[in-house]
């Protein structure tokens, strides 16, 4: 036994797999890991169900329904089934984290949760999904995965019975409820429900746009706003409608244009009571109480309520009237384009295609001459 101790201090490792190479210091490891490329699991838990490759994973596992926790942390008073998770507790009190990745340095309290952390290097993916083949580097990303399949949605809000795949989710849902926003922003004071929003935000703040279409080259602040942009050139839209069959890009557009359908206008204007499907459409018509006209046009300054108005406009500045009218500068004989005239009372076509009748134009020099 003191022999086979000693090999751990040599770190000489002996004993090899001929199906991918991995080496042990004992024969019995080396059995053991056999039993992955085997793929039998004949240790069965008789209380669970559950089954393992050796008997040594199965008693480790039975500890779960003994509820008999022997090992207890000093400082805190924590109980374990298990001594090793005692060990791996105590590195929180300690702060010691060992464990280090050699590609980026980041550092852990134990080495299964090292190798794990790895994957993200390496980009290996062990976890599959039997339905649609997707990929995953944790079983727990696999197994939330699967739920989009089987639809189920175990954890439901008690306040208002809107149900999530996730606890976490529901987690964060609740906070809607309890009006708490913990999370706030230190450079404008802007509090959120999540963490991951607070973050989100502060990009704005910072300027930083890492992730970048490899198609047109612009930049956004999330990975889920470039996914979204990368559907314009995919020219996907993945959320359809079942009552007309019109699909979207987003899941929010598609919620927004179902609210057609079903008849609700829950957006009510405070001046006038009339209702809206949408809140920005809601927004959009409060202008029209406010005075307010944002849109402004660069050409002659004139302003307007909605883009839209402003955009027709814009029209204006950059089409003749001829052109307006469907008909090519030219095209009457009894028109020319005025811009000025000179002293000499010459006459300069004009590049706006203002058009004059001749007998308005005989006028007009009348009148410079006297």
């Amino acid at each position: 036994m003191l022999k086979q101790h000693q090999v751990v201090h040599t770190k000489f490792k002996a004993f090899n797999c001929d199906q991918c190479g991995k080496s042990f210091t004992r024969k019995g490891h080396l059995k053991r890991h056999h039993m992955i490329h085997v793929g039998g699991k004949s240790f069965v838990c008789d209380q669970c169900g559950k089954s393992f490759q050796d008997r040594y994973h199965l008693e480790k596992h039975q500890g779960v329904h003994s509820e008999v926790k022997p090992f207890s942390c000093d400082q805190c008073g924590k109980s374990f089934t298990h001594k090793y998770n005692l060990k791996t507790h105590q590195l929180i009190h300690s702060g010691e984290k060992p464990f280090s990745c050699g590609q980026c340095g980041k550092a852990f309290r134990n080495k299964s949760n090292l190798k794990i952390h790895q994957r993200i290097h390496s980009g290996d993916k062990p976890f599959s999904c039997g339905q649609c083949g997707k990929a995953f580097p944790y079983g727990n990303y696999l197994k939330r995965h699967q739920l989009i399949h089987s639809g189920e949605k175990p954890f439901s809000c008690e306040q208002c019975g809107k149900s999530f795949t996730q606890m976490s989710i529901l987690n964060s849902h609740q906070l809607i409820h309890s009006g708490v926003k913990s999370f706030v922003c230190g450079d404008c004071g802007k509090a959120f429900f999540e963490i991951d929003r607070l973050k989100s935000h502060q990009l704005i703040h910072s300027g930083t746009k890492q992730f970048v279409c490899g198609q047109c080259g612009k930049s956004f602040r999330n990975k889920s706003s470039l996914k979204r942009h990368q559907l314009i050139h995919s020219g996907e839209k993945p959320f359809s409608c079942e009552q007309c069959g019109k699909s979207f890009t987003r899941l929010t557009i598609l919620k927004s244009h179902q609210l057609i359908h079903s008849g609700v206008k829950s957006f009510v204007c405070g001046d006038c009571g009339k209702a809206f499907t949408q809140m920005t459409s809601l927004k959009s018509h409060q202008r029209t109480h406010s005075g307010v006209k944002s849109f402004v046009c660069g050409d002659c300054g004139k302003s307007f309520f909605f883009n839209k108005d402003l955009l027709r406009h814009q029209k204006t500045h950059k089409v003749s009237s001829c052109e307006k009218r469907g008909r090519p500068m030219g095209h009457y004989p009894d028109r020319v384009h005025l811009n000025t005239v000179g002293e000499t009372g010459d006459l300069n076509k004009s590049s706006s295609g203002c058009c004059v009748k001749l007998k308005k134009l005989e006028i007009r020099l009348h009148r410079i001459q006297l």
